[in-house]
């Protein structure tokens, strides 16, 4: 990208002032990010589905272990398609992609199959829809003071309960969203 850096691997952090139904108090790991737009997964907003629920829907067998199990909204642009984010080093199936050195997506359903059986990768957030950008739209959106920005961090993904995200990212920053005004300006 030549007018701009690369966030691939960061975290989107929605600024207070942030209205949007999507976004609001929403925490982003960005997934893609071109001259061509962005795509992003929302990794701190349940659907009021639990895992093993969709499962049974897809019919795939289910154990014990996935009971409880958070499935995420990852945001509003295809929500009937599945994602799941796991470790980069914890298997590859059909359709992997490596986001970064830490982290992978994947959008095959053997991975869901594998989760059945209990062979998947343990640590993961599977994910209903995505967040998007056309060209030029989340540069300006970060130049509209809508979004801070920081790299990614896998124990905030996955180990961070869903509710403290947002804030863990951003004392990644130093910042405190509590302190923050959710007036929007520029100084």
């Amino acid at each position: 990208m030549s007018h701009t850096t690369n966030l691939r691997g960061h975290f989107l952090l929605s600024m207070p002032h942030m209205q949007d139904r999507y976004f609001a108090q929403s925490l982003i790991y960005l997934c893609e990010h071109s001259d061509e737009g962005a795509m992003g997964i929302i990794v701190n907003r349940a659907v009021p589905v639990e895992l093993h629920t969709l499962f049974s829907h897809l019919n795939l067998g289910t154990t014990d272990n996935l009971q409880d199990e958070t499935v995420y909204f990852g945001g509003p642009v295809q929500p009937e398609r599945g994602f799941i984010l796991h470790p980069a080093d914890s298997g590859h199936w059909n359709a992997t992609s490596d986001v970064d050195a830490n982290t992978s997506l994947t959008t095959s359903i053997d991975i869901l199959e594998d989760i059945a059986a209990g062979k998947g990768p343990t640590e993961r957030l599977v994910v209903l829809g995505y967040a998007g950008w056309g060209a030029g739209q989340l540069e300006q959106e970060i130049s509209d003071n809508a979004w801070l920005s920081c790299p990614a961090n896998s124990d905030i993904m996955f180990r961070t309960p869903i509710e403290e995200r947002l804030n863990a990212a951003a004392m990644l920053l130093g910042i405190n969203l509590d302190l923050l005004t959710a007036d929007t300006g520029h100084a």
